[in-house]
């Protein structure tokens, strides 16, 4: 992966291709908590094709004090030893998103493992592949939206990705997907992403996946 994709046209759009996660065997020492919700997760990474959300996404900047908030529909979808990633962004702070017709385009570059392993987690990705990413420990249990999760805590292991969010946390639910993340950075700043009404391998259209743009699409390289 090189670059992703932000679509402000009418809804924006961003797609990613990512590598799918080798699975490694489990390291010794893991709890017995933590080895069964890998396992879950394994069990859902093997039989996963695609999923599909609604998301909620906060973003809080520490120096400021100020937070915002979009709202909208992610989509997941294995393609050969790929997971490719699309989401929708309707709103944001509760109002509809402003028609514009730009493309911005980000190079991933030499934090293109960060994003892979950073995007993938709780969908698709297995369980024990994250251990190839992240010190892993177990945070016990936690009801959202009135389900039974189990909390991970994730460090990730190099110290390019620790310079994006030093820790992580995930919400997994009893299917092995994930129903919140919490991604937090040393400057105190945070990404909360909830995700609802989860509905797995159900078929998405190809278009959910394709950046569109007319003759007179801007294109903006970062």
């Amino acid at each position: 992966m090189k670059s992703f994709h932000l679509l402000r046209k009418c809804i924006p759009v961003f797609v990613l291709s990512l590598a799918a996660w080798a699975q490694p065997p489990a390291k010794a020492g893991s709890s017995a908590e933590l080895e069964r919700v890998l396992n879950r997760m394994d069990e859902t990474a093997a039989s996963f094709r695609s999923t599909q959300a609604n998301f909620i996404w906060d973003q809080y900047q520490a120096v400021v004090e100020a937070k915002d908030t979009q709202e909208g529909r992610v989509f997941f979808r294995r393609a050969g030893n790929q997971i490719e990633m699309a989401a929708e962004i309707a709103k944001v702070d509760g109002k509809p998103q402003p028609k514009y017709d730009v493309v911005d385009v980000y190079d991933a570059g030499k934090n293109k493992e960060a994003f892979e392993s950073f995007l993938v987690l709780g969908f698709g990705g297995s369980g024990h592949g994250m251990l190839k990413s992240f010190e892993v420990t177990y945070a016990g249990q936690e009801t959202l939206h009135g389900v039974s999760t189990d909390k991970l805590d994730l460090v990730p292991k190099s110290e390019k990705a620790r310079n994006m969010f030093s820790h992580i946390l995930l919400w997994i639910d009893p299917r092995g997907f994930s129903v919140q993340q919490q991604l937090f950075n040393s400057e105190g700043d945070y990404r909360l992403a909830k995700y609802f009404d989860i509905q797995p391998n159900q078929k998405i259209s190809d278009s959910a996946f394709k950046l569109k743009t007319t003759g007179k699409t801007k294109i903006v390289s970062h």
